[in-house]
């Protein structure tokens, strides 16, 4: 029997503590979705150097692409610019799934950083870029 294949998933969709206010965000139809595959849990925020709890972050001037191509920035709701932060944790997500040939990212919707829905967030936008398919929870 071949092994299962492997995906990337939002920690938070796990349940653990992981979101910008310091809860999870378990996901039953994602943790269903799961049992096909192997998995590796990731947080691209945390990744990218920030602390958790952290103040809730947006993007302002686009989406994801716009960020990841210098059009936009991702903001706090101070109005610190951790766009560099962002894509640091993006590139990070990217790298784990080159090294593991993860074809399959299952994200957070809503999030600046995984979202999908309704705007595309940072790291989805760049696993987009690289042909991994995400879905969203």
């Amino acid at each position: 029997m071949p092994p299962k294949p492997l995906c990337l998933v939002s920690s938070c969709l796990l349940g653990l503590c992981t979101r910008y206010d310091g809860k999870g965000k378990q996901n039953d139809e994602c943790l269903r979705l799961l049992s096909a595959y192997r998995f590796i849990p990731i947080c691209p925020e945390q990744l990218g150097g920030l602390c958790t709890p952290r103040p809730p972050a947006s993007i302002l001037g686009g989406d994801g692409h716009a960020v990841l191509d210098g059009r936009a920035r991702v903001l706090d709701n101070y109005g610190r610019d951790l766009s560099a932060s962002f894509i640091k944790g993006a590139t990070m997500v990217l790298a784990i799934a080159r090294m593991q040939d993860v074809r399959v990212a299952l994200l957070k919707s809503g999030s600046p950083s995984c979202g999908s829905t309704p705007t595309i967030g940072v790291t989805a936008a760049l696993l987009q870029r690289e042909g991994i398919e995400v879905r969203s929870f």
